[in-house]
């Protein structure tokens, strides 16, 4: 059993080092942030001035201000010695190679016999850093490389020297995964490592297409985006919020560091970007790079003329109708076997990719397990190399790449030769991609691929048919084992469609009258649910089926208060957004497993309704609860938080924020890393049954009446004045105030809930029938943002 770490000291307090702090500190830990001293009076200055700076960053590096206060500046003249407590140290100082190792043999003197130390570098041999350094301290000593932001980049490579002690490296992957919500990959001590070698090599390609090869900036984003199952920002846009400063300093450390590598002359500075780079144009922090936004206009840069120039029609015949496909694995196929320029650039991309990636091992690494979840947690792409070359098929890409005199390793040959066909493969031999995969090919052999015991992967779950219990056409009920189901919604944008509040309730009836243990409401997208199928809503109200969605909403509610009061334990596992009546269902659900990186809020005013599923009432009780008495001055301040959360259409940043929002209970379980969730929902749907399950009682609680509305609606006003809100954003925010402080009431009272869930239906569906709250929900439907009106 390994032992976590609990206190840590990040010495470098740059882009990297406060942000590194910060994820530290989001787990729990205390964090000593420390810098050079500043000259003067004021020794703390520059390490208070970068940790302020990072503080106003976007998205935030800080689940909570409480998380924020765990980090503690220093300096290294004044404070160094407080390394003599830590259980790890973080070397994130500037890329200088003497520096690193000075600061090596200062650390030695101070810190405990047992601390871990490691280096943040990503451009110096990890094994030159601690190379003076005593045989004790170099089997204490690795490489972890965090991806920029720290908080939101899942891959965390650790880089063994050939000294760190095995049980080490053990307890990094340990915590790393568990922990930090990392996914760790274990690298070796190569130039850039795994994600930057090859993530490099992929955006000079892309570089090279440009200026070689034809193709615009936009065809070529348009080809190595989402198409292909890569993030949206694809290879220029991507390269823009990286840095191409950044860009050129991992070019021109790479170089001269690879002289083996066969394809070391892509890795040579392209001139465009050194003039990029030279001019000022390092971009997004910089306004513009290999893009420039000039009012609503995006322009992109002229490879030849370097001017800012509008986006000319994309010449890629087929693309269009391909990317209709839903299919990843089918795009990539119809896309390889297109004729054309679009197929010309993914097929040469593709084969240049692979072949590179197979000539990296063992280099780089030992598996292509190693590359694929390097590329998948690094960079954001759905499949990594080598899943992808399964995918397309793995004799087809080696025959393509022998045809285009391509380097292919002895290895990947011999995996020919012994008969394969792919490098995954899952139980009785059948191929599969890595998530189900218990043995890959390299280039020693097949190996076992390690896989947690604690995570459920629903691609796993769904491959047999006898874990599938019931279905329609936008969720399922799958059996997770040990008397323990899942229910997975599968609707567009996992929306509480009428097909899935209907099948949520089918599958209550089923858990009713069967052995069951309990149930997990889930899903394996990257959101748990994204509120209220707007569409169908949408379409109701134009067509005035009023009494439809009265009856609607009923049912919703019903349904809500069935799920908090159920006899079995029902356990949400929530991750990513869970938004408006994803919010509700949350809120609803007695107990709640949540990923650290959950953004959860009742947005419904931004369409010009309010929370009418429960989660209006829910709010005012937990306001309510929260108090120190039943005292409304006590109650009050409470409530005032709840209305402007709601009022302002607020979304907490983090599951713990959440928890002080009130759209998680303070007991709830928050797991750091996200594929833990279905797991440890299962794991305490069990406990509650072993424990002998108790349904939560069901209570009375005080609403404020008119006086706590009058305050409210005051609070309203001050929002219009300040501009913070429309004339009828304020309408809004006086029925809301309407229903937290109990309707008509005069006076403080001790009401139900069903009291609330009436005012709630009241107040609903006029709303839906008001002009301007059909205009939010049109807009927001075909313009993708909210209107304000």
């Amino acid at each position: 059993m390994h032992k976590p770490f609990r206190t840590a000291a990040v010495l470098g307090a740059g882009v990297m080092g406060t942000q590194i702090a910060a994820h530290l500190a989001n787990a729990g830990l205390q964090v000593h942030l420390m810098d050079l001293p500043a000259p003067g009076k004021h020794k703390n200055a520059i390490v208070a001035g970068a940790f302020k700076k990072a503080q106003k960053l976007s998205p935030p590096i800080c689940f909570t201000q409480a998380a924020a206060r765990r980090i503690h500046l220093g300096n290294y003249d004044e404070h160094f010695a407080r390394l003599a407590d830590v259980d790890w140290v973080i070397e994130a100082v500037v890329e200088n190679l003497e520096i690193k190792q000075q600061l090596m043999a200062r650390l030695e003197s101070v810190v405990r016999d047992d601390a871990v130390i490691s280096s943040n570098t990503s451009g110096l041999p990890i094994h030159q850093i601690a190379a003076d350094r005593s045989l004790s301290f170099q089997r204490r000593f690795l490489g972890t490389h965090f991806f920029n932001p720290p908080r939101y980049l899942k891959l965390l490579e650790l880089i063994p020297t050939e000294q760190t002690d095995k049980a080490v490296l053990a307890r990094m992957r340990w915590f790393g995964r568990l922990h930090l919500g990392k996914g760790a990959v274990v690298a070796k001590d190569t130039p850039n490592f795994i994600g930057n070698r090859i993530g490099l090599f992929v955006t000079f390609l892309g570089i090279q297409a440009l200026t070689e090869r034809g193709y615009s900036i936009e065809e070529i984003d348009q080809l190595t985006g989402t198409l292909i199952g890569r993030p949206k920002s694809a290879t220029f846009r991507t390269a823009d919020l990286v840095g191409l400063d950044t860009l050129l300093h991992v070019a021109e450390n790479l170089y001269p560091a690879i002289p083996q590598d066969e394809r070391r002359a892509l890795f040579q500075v392209p001139p465009l970007l050194r003039k990029l780079a030279e001019t000022g144009s390092l971009g997004a922090k910089a306004g513009q790079g290999f893009y420039k936004k000039v009012g609503k206009e995006i322009l992109s840069i002229h490879p030849k003329t370097l001017a800012y120039e509008p986006a000319q029609p994309v010449d890629l015949p087929g693309v269009d109708a391909i990317a209709q496909q839903p299919d990843l694995a089918e795009r990539l196929r119809q896309l390889y076997q297109l004729p054309g320029r679009a197929g010309d650039f993914f097929r040469q991309t593709t084969l240049a990719l692979l072949s590179y990636s197979a000539c990296r091992l063992p280099e780089i690494a030992d598996s292509p397990a190693a590359v694929d979840r390097a590329m998948r947690w690094g960079f954001g792409w759905q499949l990594g190399p080598f899943e992808l070359w399964d995918t397309l098929g793995f004799h087809q890409v080696l025959y393509d790449m022998q045809a285009a005199e391509l380097s292919i390793p002895d290895w990947v040959n011999n995996v020919s030769v012994t008969g394969e066909s792919h490098f995954y493969r899952s139980r009785h031999s059948v191929p599969s991609g890595l998530p189900m995969a218990e043995t890959v090919m390299t280039p020693t052999g097949q190996q076992p691929i390690e896989h947690p015991s604690d995570e459920i992967h629903l691609p796993t779950v769904k491959a047999f048919a006898k874990n599938l219990l019931w279905e329609n056409k936008e969720a399922a009920l799958l059996d997770l084992g040990d008397g323990v189901v899942l229910y997975e919604f599968r609707s567009k944008g996992n929306t509480l469609s009428t097909k899935v509040v209907d099948g949520l309730s089918a599958v209550l009836d089923l858990l009713e009258n069967n052995s069951y243990r309990g149930l997990v409401i889930g899903n394996s997208s990257d959101h748990f649910c994204g509120g209220a199928n707007l569409v169908e809503m949408g379409l109701a109200a134009k067509a005035q089926h009023w009494a439809a969605i009265a009856s609607l909403l009923v049912t919703f509610q019903t349904l809500l208060q069935r799920i908090r009061y159920f006899h079995k334990p029902i356990v949400a596992a929530v991750q990513g957004k869970a938004l408006g009546g994803g919010c509700e269902l949350v809120m609803a659900c007695p107990h709640v497993v949540a990923a650290a990186e959950s953004y959860i809020g009742l947005v419904e005013l931004g369409v010009g309704l309010i929370p009418g599923a429960s989660g209006t009432m829910r709010l005012a009780k937990w306001a309510a609860e929260r108090a120190l008495s039943e005292s409304p001055q006590h109650i009050q301040p409470f409530l005032n938080q709840v209305f402007e959360t709601v009022a302002m259409a607020k979304v907490a940043g983090s599951a713990d924020e959440a928890k002080a929002l009130g759209f998680l209970d303070a007991c709830s379980t928050v797991v750091m890393n996200g594929d833990q969730r279905l797991y440890v929902a299962k794991q305490e749907v069990l406990r509650l049954d072993r424990e002998g399950y108790r349904p939560l009682p069901k209570t009375d609680f005080w609403v404020l009446g008119q006086q706590g509305r009058a305050a409210l609606d005051h609070r309203a006003y001050v929002m219009q004045q300040g501009f913070y809100a429309s004339e009828y954003d304020r309408y809004l925010a006086g029925q809301l105030a309407y229903i937290l402080t109990g309707g008509e009431l005069t006076a403080p009272a001790l009401v139900s809930e069903d009291y609330l869930l009436e005012l709630e239906r009241q107040v609903f569906l006029p709303l839906l029938q008001q002009p301007k709250t059909q205009a939010r929900i049109e807009h927001l439907l075909t313009k993708k943002k909210p209107l304000r009106n």
